[in-house]
């Protein structure tokens, strides 16, 4: 499918957040919209219910704008930080409404900029959070941020059907667990998110990321949807249920099963188990 690529200036990088992500001070979306997922993009996806989803004329996963002066505004923003001395209490959730690695991301290199300059202006914390094996290619600024940084790579199931159903267009199952096992092995805080959880073999999926991550989080569609459910709800996730993906309260097996093997403290659960930073 082709997907709209448009570029337009940003009036800020950082968003102060609060809410869901109350663990972070500021998100940072280098890009708006989405090309995961098929047409019309995924089907749980909140982020379609938002106000951003209507920037451009057409439906949610058919374009893509790049923050062309993002860099710049970045720096800018981090420079006052730390003049304040600021910066290294401060904590930031890459990205809240789109994910960093976008293929535009390949030419207009606005996530990678950003890594650069978080080297030279350090934050407390980083989350940068991703579908796409794409971020292998900055491990050796994932390396330089060390203890600041978590990579953490969406897994939402261990079923590649299930996969091929609803997000066509992502990196196959096995191919992000190589993309979290290749960063953990350069040294760098590797987290799975299985966000939101689809079907799943509870035994298989937990033995597979025992196997490649440090920790783990789960969320699911109501639990995870930053307004107690109600987005999800609005997207009608609720009678996608119903045809048969899975009952709600599905994940308890999962998290047994994921708990048995990684323990308690590294197996964390949606809002709460996001905000530990």
């Amino acid at each position: 499918m082709s997907r709209k690529h448009l570029f337009r200036p940003a009036t800020h990088a950082l968003t102060p957040t609060g809410g869901f992500l109350r663990g972070f001070a500021f998100t940072l979306n280098p890009y708006i919209g989405c090309a995961f997922g098929a047409a019309g993009g995924c089907p749980f996806c909140y982020v379609r219910a938002l106000p951003v989803a209507h920037a451009v004329e057409g439906p949610w996963g058919d374009w893509v704008i790049a923050k062309t002066n993002l860099p710049e505004l970045l720096e800018k923003e981090l420079r006052k930080l730390e003049r304040a001395g600021k910066l290294h209490d401060v904590t930031i959730f890459m990205a809240s409404a789109t994910d960093p690695y976008q293929g535009i991301e390949r030419t207009a290199g606005l996530t990678r900029r950003a890594l650069e300059l978080f080297v030279r202006f350090r934050p407390r914390r980083i989350l940068l959070q991703t579908r796409s094996p794409l971020i292998e290619r900055d491990r050796e600024l994932l390396r330089e941020l060390g203890p600041s940084v978590i990579a953490s790579i969406t897994i939402e199931t261990d079923d590649e059907a299930v996969r091929r159903a609803l997000t066509p267009t992502s990196a196959a199952i096995a191919r992000r667990f190589t993309t979290v096992q290749r960063l953990r092995a350069a040294g760098i805080f590797t987290q799975i998110a299985i966000a939101p959880m689809m079907p799943n073999h509870a035994e298989r999926f937990a033995a597979m990321v025992a196997a490649a991550a440090d920790r783990v989080i789960v969320d699911t569609y109501f639990a995870g949807d930053g307004a107690q459910g109600r987005r999800s709800r609005a997207l009608g996730i609720g009678e996608l249920y119903r045809e048969g993906w899975f009952a709600p309260g599905a994940e308890a097996a999962l998290l047994a099963a994921l708990r048995a093997r990684l323990g308690n403290d590294r197996v964390l659960f949606s809002g709460e188990g996001l905000n530990k930073v």
